[in-house]
């Protein structure tokens, strides 16, 4: 029988008192304070040693095997982070997961002898099975364990690697029709949180256009962010799954407007880099080609011919804020607003079209729509406030279906605005 998977409470005491991975360190004489280097994968001078510990989970989970298994740096952080998050023990007490110099963050136990207990006993008895002690514990944790956010066996995108007999699955609550293990009383999670609060989970669909006339659109599922590349050669080890803008010969008839759109691409250099951390969207671009983006409709870039700005060079530039999205569908699931909008246009190697210019004359634009964000404001315009109690069929990127009434789903959204109004006050 192979060896038990680790608590990683324990686990992760033993790194810190060996303290032989970069950064990974105690912060306080009474050992219950830690800091975990906590790098974006975008940045230029992430390396490999900033990874170490998710690294060193990941083996130690079991959910990655060095030589056998592809190298995923952002699924071993984003498991990481999601066992840490499990454990009521524990807290972030400081988020500097943005500092420019040291990016870091900093956790407390709650308790002070959580993390001393010793490993369960592995071994098997007499009987053939394990001795496993807590046995409460002990069954959260095989329930939880048993989906590891990695990449499917044929190498396709990534999804939940679910063990071949999951445990019975018994329902969450009474008012909703969603079901998942539950091995104790406690209130259900919010079936949107892992969806919409976890980070390097969002599906993207991308659009080109040269001129007006479409030339590309890609659904892509990015953990590591995505980044949108021209016809130079750019650097291959710049982290960001990297979307390609096509030959605009083969869109456009005028020879002039290709120089031109070929001139714009030649100067994206290392891209336009977009990416999720913490509540919102960033975006920054690696080469020459100056950059202005704005939130517009799915059919439009913005119809007041307003920028929201210009994406910062080499400099993390904030795009989207996923709290006020969700503020405002609760609203206007209350009809006492509009939609609220969700669609980044981005414009790139000219200025901002003018009020008296149309969008469709500027050389390249670019249309990125988040499918999570489009999948829910539908719901909402479907279930309808006078209709709050039809069921609808949540589809998000690759997570399972979930069946929600409009009401539940309502619910749900505003359970996020208050865990997102927690979590700022915690950062401020």
């Amino acid at each position: 029988m192979s060896a038990q998977k680790p608590r990683i409470l324990p686990w992760l005491r033993v790194q810190l008192d060996l303290g032989q991975l970069e950064g990974v360190a105690w912060v306080d004489a009474s050992r219950t304070r830690f800091r975990i280097p906590w790098k974006h994968g975008l940045r230029q001078d992430a390396q490999q040693e900033d990874f170490r510990i998710f690294q060193a989970w990941a083996e130690a989970s079991g959910a990655y095997t060095p030589g056998k298994d592809k190298e995923d740096r952002p699924t071993w952080k984003r498991n990481f982070r999601s066992a840490l998050n499990r454990k009521e023990d524990l807290r972030v007490v400081e988020d500097r997961s943005k500092d420019p110099l040291d990016p870091h963050k900093i956790y407390e136990f709650v308790n002070a002898g959580v993390g001393h207990s010793p490993e369960p006993n592995a071994s098997p008895d007499t009987n053939g099975r394990d001795s496993i002690p807590n046995i409460q514990e002990d069954i959260l944790e095989e329930l939880l364990g048993d989906m590891i956010l990695a990449p499917l066996p044929d190498g396709g995108p990534l999804g939940l690697a679910v063990a071949p007999e999951p445990p019975p699955q018994l329902p969450l609550s009474p008012c909703l029709d969603i079901h998942a293990p539950c091995p104790n009383s406690e209130a259900p999670e919010n079936p949107l949180r892992g969806l919409l609060l976890t980070e390097d989970e969002w599906e993207f669909e991308v659009t080109v256009f040269y001129r007006g006339r479409q030339t590309l659109q890609e659904t892509v599922f990015c953990p590591g962010g995505l980044r949108l590349v021209g016809s130079e050669p750019e650097d291959l080890a710049l982290p960001g799954q990297r979307i390609r803008l096509p030959d605009p010969e083969r869109a456009l008839t005028d020879q002039g407007t290709v120089c031109y759109v070929r001139r714009v691409l030649s100067c994206l250099g290392g891209g336009l880099a977009l990416w999720r951390a913490g509540q919102r969207l960033w975006a920054r671009r690696l080469g020459q080609c100056h950059v202005y983006w704005a939130m517009g409709e799915e059919l439009l870039p913005d119809s007041k011919h307003r920028p929201g700005g210009e994406v910062p060079k080499n400099m993390d530039g904030s795009v989207f804020d996923l709290r006020p999205f969700v503020a405002d569908l609760i609203a206007f699931t209350e009809q006492s607003r509009r939609s609220p909008r969700y669609t980044l246009w981005f414009c790139l190697g000219e200025s901002w079209p003018q009020e008296d210019q149309p969008w469709v004359k500027k050389l390249v634009m670019v249309k990125v729509v988040p499918t999570c964000l489009r999948a829910l404001l539908d719901i909402a315009r479907v279930g309808g406030a006078s209709s709050l109690e039809n069921t609808v069929d949540l589809h998000i990127s690759n997570s399972q279906p979930l069946s929600l009434t409009s009401s539940q789903l309502k619910v749900c959204l505003q359970d996020l605005v208050e865990k997102m109004d927690w979590q700022a006050m915690g950062e401020a």
